[in-house]
């Protein structure tokens, strides 16, 4: 893919797709809604709204369609997002954000899965050097799957966050093409 391509490619992983919105995505969108312990992962405090209208859940489907490399997660239906956000095409770096809506989805490995494959994306078809991301200190689940994912902890933002009158710190994270190399080489898979 090059940097001119408006669309990227579905990605196929492991009992999962990453793809393109199609129709239907607004409605089951909107069914997922927001789980509040979820969102309070994403940032947001305990007065955030639970519900999800029809509008936001029409925005969000054009925000996927239109970014330049922006996946729904499919996992039998609508599960999640995840992008490749700040594309440099120059420095050949990106940031990358993952969400899983379904409650249900958590802890089983697919926000690691999902992750690797958009790595491999990353490195292997748009020729990336380095993939960076940022998640609030507490949310170690996320944490740990990033670290199985190859991401290495590189800093910490002190009370960058104020969530629900309390101060959170960021940690920053990274992975370069070689490290992914070096792990995919060392596991024989991505």
């Amino acid at each position: 893919m090059t940097a001119s391509s408006d669309t990227p490619p579905d990605l196929q992983g492991v009992g999962f797709v990453l793809r393109r919105p199609r129709d239907g995505d607004v409605d089951a969108r909107l069914r997922l809604g927001r789980h509040p312990e979820i969102y309070r992962m994403f940032g947001a405090g305990r007065s955030f709204p639970g519900l999800f209208s029809q509008g936001e859940a029409a925005a969000w489907v054009a925000r996927i369609a239109g970014h330049p490399a922006a996946w729904i997660i499919d996992q039998d239906g609508l599960t999640g997002e995840v992008r490749l956000d700040n594309l440099n095409h120059v420095d050949r770096r990106a940031s990358f954000a993952i969400g899983i809506f379904d409650p249900e989805r958590l802890g089983k490995g697919l926000g690691t899965a999902v992750t690797k494959r958009v790595l491999a994306y990353a490195f292997d078809e748009l020729a990336l050097h380095r993939v960076s991301l940022r998640v609030l200190a507490f949310n170690e689940r996320a944490i740990a799957a990033y670290r199985k994912s190859g991401f290495s902890i590189e800093g910490r933002e002190r009370e960058s966050a104020l969530i629900d009158g309390a101060w959170h710190d960021d940690i920053m994270m990274g992975i370069l093409a070689a490290e992914f190399d070096a792990r995919r080489d060392a596991t024989g898979n991505e």
